[in-house]
């Protein structure tokens, strides 16, 4: 090592200290990443109850109308609760990005719309 070039040593260390540090910065964008889908799941969850209130409001189905506003991978494990006040609760699992953990982070949403008159 005594005769080598100091550029190239350097070279060799920034290669070794990325790579030391490469699953730091993936394990934190995976993290990242769950938030952000955590987030949308709120956000679906949250419309679902709108679209089901609206829906029981008028007689109809609110199971089905919560469903029909969720995309197909949140409709597993959703559950719809109507109450005699009016209010309707959705429950969605929002799943975790590895697929190898069979967990899911529960949302919960609810609404209620009063009828018109």
């Amino acid at each position: 090592m005594r005769g080598m070039d100091p550029a190239k040593r350097q070279s060799g260390q920034a290669a070794v200290e990325l790579v030391a540090v490469l699953p730091v910065v993936m394990l934190v964008a995976g993290l990242l990443w769950q938030v952000v889908l955590t987030g949308q799941g709120l956000w679906l969850c949250a419309n679902a109850a709108r679209v089901a209130a609206r829906a029981s409001v008028v007689g109809g189905d609110a199971e089905e109308a919560a469903r029909s506003a969720l995309p197909d991978v949140l409709e597993k494990g959703m559950r719809v609760a109507t109450g005699d006040d009016g209010v309707v609760e959705v429950l969605l699992r929002v799943p975790l990005l590895s697929p190898s953990l069979d967990a899911a982070i529960p949302v919960r949403s609810a609404a209620r719309l009063g009828a018109a008159g």
